[in-house]
């Protein structure tokens, strides 16, 4: 019997920085760890004003430099996705508030970004990813440091979720 995926959805406001970069990132670091075919990996907005674009160029050109490629083209979160995805991950509280109300409530499987960084458990303490859309280069780098820096916790996690299904 084939093993179900695991499914990680990454959202931020207009989904053309920080998740694409969150969806990119995390990608790169399952397919380097042998888990690829084991998740579903993706990327929403709570807005659709950036529907069907492609992530911020400036984005796409800091995580290229790092050896990402962001191809995902933004979409709005559904309340369908709340159902769907073993693990959602907000890139900020603003964005896990639109999501708990979307899905009625807080939920164990709505988590903050910041909660997967060494020395951070869970969305009380956890720090949000800054939305770099209006700042320099140096906004875009701190996002990529932040994604990367989840990403091993975040994989155990979904590892261990896998191991529970």
């Amino acid at each position: 019997m084939e093993q179900a995926k695991i499914s990680v959805l990454f959202v931020c406001m207009g989904n053309i920085c920080r998740s694409p970069t969150g969806e990119g990132v995390f990608q790169h670091y399952v397919e380097h760890n042998g888990n690829a075919d084991q998740f579903h990996i993706d990327s929403a907005g709570t807005i659709a004003y950036h529907t069907g674009e492609p992530a911020d160029t400036r984005m796409r050109e800091s995580a290229k430099k790092r050896g990402y490629l962001l191809k995902s083209l933004a979409r709005k979160v559904t309340e369908q996705d709340i159902d769907t995805f073993d693990l959602i991950v907000a890139m900020d509280t603003d964005n896990l508030i639109e999501l708990e109300s979307l899905a009625g409530g807080s939920q164990q499987h709505l988590r903050l970004l910041g909660s997967f960084i060494e020395g951070y458990s869970d969305n009380d303490d956890a720090p949000s990813v800054p939305d770099p859309y209006y700042g320099g280069d140096a906004g875009f780098e701190q996002v990529l440091d932040m994604i990367e820096s989840a990403c091993p916790k975040m994989l155990s996690h979904c590892l261990e979720l896998s191991n529970n299904k």
